[in-house]
């Protein structure tokens, strides 16, 4: 039973994969969504980051291969802090096979920003207790998977 259990759930990945990469190699397909702004708001004020040398580290260590855009925060909430890929993240299997290792670009533009909206605001990055209290599994790395990508698979 076991057996045929660890079938299924082999031939199911494989469908999924195949369907990601049949998805993502469409001819017809738009590709601008991939490489769009990600935005932060930040409780300050815009003069604070008016320039490129008064960014935290978190972002400008990732240096030329952004671009930035700064700018006020609707309704006077603080400022907007954006940035964007200037390359297009990997797409098809290298695109799939960097999300599930961890090494997507996109995701250390991300974190970047999380952390610099942290240190701006409270003076630190604001780090989860460790070590965690669950252990990794195949079905968790799946459900880490398909959140990163905002429940869509």
């Amino acid at each position: 039973m076991r057996r045929l259990v660890g079938l299924g759930l082999l031939a199911m990945g494989a469908g999924a994969a195949r369907w990601l990469t049949s998805r993502t190699a469409q001819p017809g397909r738009d590709r601008s969504g991939r490489n769009r702004w990600m935005m932060v708001t930040i409780n300050c004020a815009p003069e604070r980051l008016s320039s490129r040398a008064d960014l935290p580290e978190p972002i400008a260590r990732l240096g030329d291969a952004v671009d930035i855009k700064i700018a006020r925060a609707p309704g006077d909430r603080g400022t907007e802090l954006g940035a964007r890929l200037r390359e297009a993240p990997p797409s098809g299997m290298s695109g799939i096979a960097s999300r599930i290792t961890g090494d997507d670009p996109r995701r250390t533009v991300a974190k970047a920003l999380r952390h610099s909206k942290s240190l701006i605001e409270t003076g630190e990055v604001m780090r989860p207790d460790w070590p965690p209290s669950t252990h990794p599994t195949p079905t968790g790395k799946l459900l880490e998977l398909a959140g990163r990508r905002g429940g869509r698979l």
